[in-house]
């Protein structure tokens, strides 16, 4: 159930907290589908309203990414006591905090807007359209701002499950704050709409096998867990990780192929590496001393059968280095079946950052039989959704949903939001580099 609040405004409002004060009458309806939430041909605005010390504490310190008090407003209605805050990770902050390192991100804020988290159920066992959490992705580093709904929409519409994501207008006490990614969180709610069995493990970054093919320990996928942590029964994925630590590489497929469904698995291979999704599951990053670990990505976990699944996540650098290595950070030296170096770790790219070869690892390196498999889905990937001509049919819908939104957030905040002839030639950089990429 959906606790809203029916609006009755005065004629003159000052400021937020003399409009929340207008939210007295308290009606209960049904949760309404999230559907509505991520429908493609929607551009929803959602405002935020804090107090101005808590959004103080926010914008003084928006790494330590602590919840803060405020009410969420949409379409008239009003949710109170959820909790707001900032979010990100090394590559979100960069350029937007007053701290100089950017490796240990500090300070306070400096760009117009920050990437958020809304959590529904802060205070009470509450949720909005049946979900617990909203996010809202700022796209600095994305000038086009379609990187992430494109790339989500490729791997949804090509059978592999993955957040819903599309655009949304976000004012906070309001104030405009810019055109945002609305991108789905991967938590319960997430599991309940898009899994048949809904009710299983959900784990975040944890990586059945080490880089050397061993088996990780219980504490470590207890502490990947996502869902069910109350009762932190990891017994499936632990069985999963005991029986393929102990094949050799050339017999990993045997183990792999009873507990990963085959072609599912090649296509969320084949849609990470068409659109470029360096900073996901197929990098696997030196993290100090021998060990090397890959990020972005969840594991969802049949409750009662063998199975795992991979969910992709977090796609803001996704299309970048499509024809060159535009980011630094992330290039990948290797195609996902190949290995270098002997399986050791080695350096590429400018800033000579180590990284070890996907195909070394053992889950991945044991699709590299099914080549003949991946060409023939690949195939049928450009023929149904990754061609030219529905590419600009999207980019182009969408472009128009948020084209004066764009103006406005240039207009609002100069050379810190892109202008709109900088937006349009993003965009039609993304296009030439996508199109390039098919050559």
């Amino acid at each position: 159930m959906l606790l809203i609040f029916v609006t009755c405004k005065k004629d003159s409002l000052t400021d937020s907290e003399e409009l929340l004060e207008d939210f007295e009458e308290y009606i209960e309806l049904d949760s309404h589908s999230s559907d509505y939430i991520y429908d493609q041909n929607n551009l929803h605005r959602f405002d935020l309203y804090i107090n101005e010390e808590n959004l103080q504490i926010l914008n003084n310190d928006p790494a330590a990414e602590n919840y803060v008090q405020g009410s969420l407003v949409f379409e008239g209605k009003t949710i109170k006591n959820v909790g707001i805050r900032y979010k990100g990770s090394v590559g979100a902050w960069v350029g937007c905090l007053s701290g100089i390192n950017w490796t240990n991100p500090s300070g306070y804020k400096t760009c117009p807007k920050l990437s958020m988290k809304i959590k529904i159920n802060w205070k009470d066992d509450k949720k909005f359209y049946g979900m617990k959490k909203l996010q809202f992705h700022s796209q600095n580093l994305d000038p086009s701002k379609m990187h992430e709904r494109l790339g989500y929409y490729m791997y949804r519409n090509f059978g592999v499950i993955a957040p819903r994501s599309n655009h949304a207008l976000v004012y906070i006490n309001g104030v405009f704050n810019g055109v945002f990614a609305n991108t789905e969180n991967i938590d319960g709610p997430f599991t309940n709409k898009h899994f048949e069995n809904p009710d299983g493990n959900l784990y975040k970054e944890v990586w059945p096998v080490d880089i050397f093919g061993e088996s990780q320990e219980i504490n470590y996928f207890i502490d990947g867990l996502k869902t069910n942590e109350e009762i932190s029964d990891v017994s499936k994925i632990k069985k999963f990780s005991d029986q393929l630590g102990n094949v050799n590489n050339p017999m990993a497929s045997s183990v792999v192929n009873n507990w990963i469904e085959n072609e599912l698995f090649l296509k969320t291979i084949l849609v990470d590496r068409s659109i470029a999704n360096d900073d996901g599951f197929l990098h696997f990053y030196h993290e100090g001393g021998k060990n090397y670990e890959n990020h972005n990505y969840y594991w969802y976990e049949d409750p009662y059968l063998d199975k795992l699944q991979l969910i992709p996540w977090d796609l803001d650098n996704a299309f970048e280095n499509l024809i060159s290595d535009v980011n630094p950070v992330t290039p990948i030296k290797d195609e996902w079946y190949e290995t270098s170096n002997g399986c050791e770790g080695f350096a590429f790219g400018i800033f000579n950052i180590l990284q070890i070869s996907a195909g070394c690892d053992k889950i991945i390196g044991s699709y590299s039989e099914y080549i003949d498999t991946y060409d023939s889905l690949d195939f049928a990937f450009k023929n149904e959704l990754y061609n030219m001509p529905k590419i600009n049919s999207l980019l182009d819908g969408w472009s128009n949903q948020i084209k004066d939104a764009v103006l406005e957030a240039n207009q609002k905040y100069g050379a810190k939001e892109p202008s709109l002839q900088e937006w349009i030639d993003s965009i039609n950089i993304l296009k030439f580099s996508i199109e390039q990429s098919l050559n």
